[in-house]
């Protein structure tokens, strides 16, 4: 008896199948990501079939010897669905299910089935409308090959065609509407990512399920969903982290990242993506406990590389290190990644270190310094309290001197009739600037000379 879905309805049953054209990543467990991805999208793993091949065939992509193995599989366990590892060609897909008598779909289309269940913004249902269009527009003939048997007498000469050529105009305008609507979104995020320039900002970025988002509730406190699930979150997520003697930064959480990622998917999610692309420093979180850490952390170089972000600042954090078996793997995969930050999102092991690493990264871009102003300014020393760190406050005779960590690039918005900027100078006296202090920096001033505005 075939088990109930959570909606009620019948789980599929499904055979998994991949056809290997070089060695795969996990040759021990070569579908264990595919089986994942069809258990998050609610259908029941029978069995797996697994061929190596030099290419694949033209007609099944399977040999023909492994096709008749495959019915005889999918017969054995009353199996419905047939799951490729591998992007089928229409023509493929419709040659299976002729031959098979079963729904064949590919990667591909269980990834955007899985994205299509998770969206919940209007943002993300209309990126994953677009790849799903972009997707079946080349597969629409096979759609309408049931209309086959019509083309017979009078009145009845090729409706299929018809029918077929208005769905495409159909789905065409439609693609057209979604990537006009999209681009417009996309603008806007841009707009909206870019008004935050006054802010230093940090993504999350990873392999699916690594854990973002259980990293972002534990350092800013949030608590966002944090399933143990592929794609768990679609939505960019940003919350204030107040990084310790350092001050408040926005950290974001986005899409997580797959091996084999369709690129139409990549291409709708432009605007989620945004706050990557923008960030002023990439956490790259990646599952320590995963046998297969290394080719995810390669896949996502690659999809950053994709994005054009592979240049950005980043770091790469080492996430689940609690969970590893002993201190002997534990010590060999730190040695495979010399600068990398162990960490624990969930007992906390490492968040310090990864603290300070961020802190050192982005204090690149910040200035050690005194304004004085009139004690009265409640905006200006409101204003430093929301954009930098103020470490310590001193009053001289009718004014404060206020010793703050910056971003240079807002020391510009100080106008000289409200306060005066000084490098900060050491407690020492000695007259040595504090670290970060670039004296041909314009907006590094010498004592008594005012900040621009």
């Amino acid at each position: 008896m075939k088990e109930r879905s959570r909606t009620g309805g019948q789980s599929e049953r499904a055979v998994l199948v991949g056809v290997f054209l070089e060695p795969p990543v996990d040759p021990e467990h070569p579908l264990d990501e595919l089986a994942g991805l069809a258990a998050t999208a609610g259908t029941k793993v029978m069995a797996e079939l697994t061929q190596r091949r030099e290419r694949p065939d033209q007609t099944t992509y399977l040999g023909k010897g492994k096709v008749a193995e495959l019915a005889a599989l999918l017969a054995r366990h009353d199996a419905d669905v047939v799951i490729f590892d591998n992007d089928l060609s229409p023509a493929q897909t419709r040659n299976l299910e002729r031959e098979l008598e079963v729904k064949v779909v590919d990667r591909s289309e269980v990834i955007l089935d899985i994205f299509a269940a998770r969206a919940r913004t209007y943002e993300a249902r209309l990126a994953v409308e677009l790849a799903q269009l972009e997707y079946s527009l080349p597969r629409l003939k096979q759609m309408w090959t049931h209309l086959s048997r019509l083309k017979m007498g009078i009145g009845m000469r090729g409706p299929g065609e018809k029918q077929l050529e208005v769905d495409r105009r159909l789905v065409e305008k439609r693609i057209h509407d979604l990537k006009a609507e999209l681009a417009e979104i996309h603008g806007r995020r841009e707009r909206e990512v870019a008004a935050r320039h006054d802010r230093m900002t940090v993504s999350l970025v990873g392999y699916t399920n690594a854990g973002k988002s259980t990293l972002l509730n534990t350092l800013t406190g949030a608590d966002e969903l944090a399933e143990n699930k592929l794609f768990a979150t679609l939505d960019t997520r940003t919350r204030r982290w107040r990084l310790p003697g350092w001050g408040p930064v926005l950290l974001s959480d986005t899409v997580g990242f797959i091996r084999d990622l369709p690129h139409r998917l990549i291409a709708s999610f432009k605007a989620t993506l945004e706050e990557t692309r923008q960030a002023d420093l990439l956490l790259h979180v990646a599952d320590a406990s995963s046998p297969l850490v290394d080719a995810q952390v390669a896949a996502v170089r690659g999809v950053l590389e994709e994005l054009g972000v592979e240049e950005k600042d980043a770091i790469l954090v080492l996430n689940k290190i609690d969970v590893l078996p002993d201190r002997v793997a534990r010590d060999r995969l730190l040695a495979r990644y010399p600068h990398a930050i162990a960490i624990s999102a969930r007992s906390g092991e490492g968040l310090a270190a990864l603290a300070q690493a961020t802190s050192d990264c982005l204090g690149r871009g910040f200035r050690d310094v005194d304004i004085e102003t009139d004690p009265g300014n409640g905006r200006l020393l409101a204003w430093l309290g929301r954009h930098g760190e103020v470490l310590s406050r001193r009053f001289t005779n009718d004014r404060v001197v206020v010793h703050c960590r910056i971003p240079a690039a807002l020391l510009g918005r100080i106008g000289s009739n409200e306060a005066v900027v000084h490098p900060h100078v050491h407690p020492a006296g000695e007259g040595e600037l504090s670290a970060g202090h670039d004296p041909h920096d314009p907006h590094d001033h010498p004592a008594g000379a005012a900040a621009p505005q």
